[in-house]
């Protein structure tokens, strides 16, 4: 389709980019559960260890820094998409905002990221594998889940659904387990133990033991942590009631960041010494279960680790194919993967499958160069979505209640105050990783990736405008 930008104050809501022609098979109670599961990642369970080991007991406040960041760019994507649902989500709400380009380069950059992570999970997935059956090779496990999932996808979204509600349902439960043993031994009420008291979050160096630079890593590390909550916007549009699921989604954001995040650090680094050698080698949560003398604890953490990677590779299948799709709808890829067979874009899902399975043959083949190319270009994809997400808002806002205010459902906190907040945190994140030597290079090749698409994306908007004329 044929379309020009607009300057800001002059282009309409209405007509919407066009969307991909897709189904509304999920009920109510999988976007639920898809909203309340999608925020607890393998990341958590295992990458917060080494921002423990980094941070101490600061890191209590490095994920609440970090959370609420997360919850501001939730509400106002969630904003945009109650008012116009679509599977394209961000990528759909920055190119009526901001123009063509933008739509481009939002897209196919979460796109690519959520190929490549596909591959990411499922190696993460073989190594535990691995682990049970030793011996076996892990391309086979990672093949086996890249089959079952891809399988999964081409089927009815309803099969993605159930998947994702059982995953997700599995993984909130195993949390609030975890947080309920931990508040008990808190309390000193369970069996063997001696309430810790205050103990481990002011001794040991004290509450920031390695200062700001600890906290900043901490705080980096949280940031990626949170990444994978768009994913509920997405699936919402394919939903029975896609403004009030997005929006009963969003609206409980807040609470299962505080409690599943912030929650579970505060009672790791209550319960136990951040200098536990074990914290950042087994994970905080398996480190924590073994110290209060949990059976088993290990190969139970592992258990839901997995569960988690295949929630998590389920769902990035799922959004990868449907951010392609909808890509394509709007004329911003090979026509080849829009393709829609029973409401399910299976070209799109097969792309999106094979590409993961392709990155992790890259690290095989290639591990020191094409393989370090490919992380070290994903490492700040999130936060480029966030910021365009937040400029889209911005102008978004305040087209709908010019023109449409009926349909501003879920409406975001202090506009535009905590928006322009919001865009400074992302920048102050941003300055962050370039002063840190760990996470430059990241950045780096993120911002090359970037400018690459929107050059590309910039020269198509013109080529059509110049046909269209």
């Amino acid at each position: 389709m044929s379309r020009t930008s607009a300057p800001a104050d002059s282009t309409p809501v209405e007509p919407a980019p066009v969307d991909a022609p897709l189904s509304h098979g999920l009920k109510q109670r999988h976007l639920s559960m898809i909203a309340l599961g999608g925020v607890i990642g393998a990341g958590l369970f295992v990458g917060s260890g080494q921002a423990i080991a980094a941070a101490g007991p600061s890191i209590i406040l490095a994920y609440a820094i970090s959370g609420a960041l997360v919850m501001l760019v939730m509400r106002m994507l969630g904003e945009m998409s109650a008012a116009n649902p679509a599977s394209g989500s961000f990528s759909v709400h920055s190119e009526r905002a901001i123009g063509p380009w933008a739509g481009f380069t939002a897209g196919w950059s979460f796109w690519f990221l959520l190929c490549v992570a596909v591959g990411l999970e499922g190696m993460g997935a073989a190594q535990i594998m691995v682990s049970w059956f030793p011996g076996t090779p892990e391309w086979a496990w990672v093949a086996l889940f890249m089959t079952l999932f891809c399988a999964t996808n081409l089927a009815a979204v309803k099969n993605f659904g159930e998947f994702e509600f059982w995953f997700a349902a599995l993984k909130v439960g195993a949390i609030v387990l975890f947080l309920g043993i931990g508040v008990l031994a808190i309390a000193g009420v369970l069996p063997g133990t001696d309430a810790p008291g205050a103990t481990n979050l002011t001794g040991h160096g004290g509450f920031m033991p390695n200062g700001t630079e600890g906290l900043i890593v901490g705080l980096l590390a949280s940031v990626f942590a949170y990444g994978g909550l768009e994913t509920v916007t997405i699936a919402a549009a394919e939903s029975e009631h896609p403004v009030q699921g997005v929006a009963k989604a969003v609206r409980t954001a807040m609470w299962r960041i505080a409690i599943f995040y912030v929650g579970s650090m505060a009672v790791v680094v209550t319960l136990l010494p951040w200098t536990h050698e074990s914290v950042a080698e087994k994970g905080p949560y398996v480190a924590t279960l073994d110290f209060l003398g949990i059976p088993a604890a290990g190969q139970i953490m592992n258990v839901v680790v997995l569960i988690a990677l295949l929630s998590a590779m389920n769902a990035n299948i799922y959004g990868a194919s449907r951010m392609a799709c909808s890509l394509v709808a709007r004329g911003m890829g090979p026509k080849l993967l829009g393709q829609v067979s029973g409401g399910v874009p299976r070209i799109a899902v097969l792309a999106s499958s094979v590409f993961g399975f392709v990155c992790v043959l890259l690290s095989y083949w290639r591990p020191d160069d094409l393989f370090a190319w490919l992380l070290n270009m994903i490492g700040a994809i999130i936060l480029v979505v966030w910021f365009f997400i937040a400029v889209s808002q911005l102008l978004l806002r305040r087209r709908l209640e010019r023109e449409a205010p009926e349909k501003l459902v879920v409406k975001m906190w202090l506009y535009p105050y905590l928006t322009w907040v919001a865009l400074a945190g992302m920048a102050a994140v941003f300055v962050l990783m370039a002063r840190d030597a760990g996470t430059r290079e990241q950045l780096y090749y993120t911002g090359g990736l970037t400018l690459f698409l929107a050059v590309v994306g910039f020269v198509r908007q013109k080529l059509v405008a110049v046909r269209s004329a």
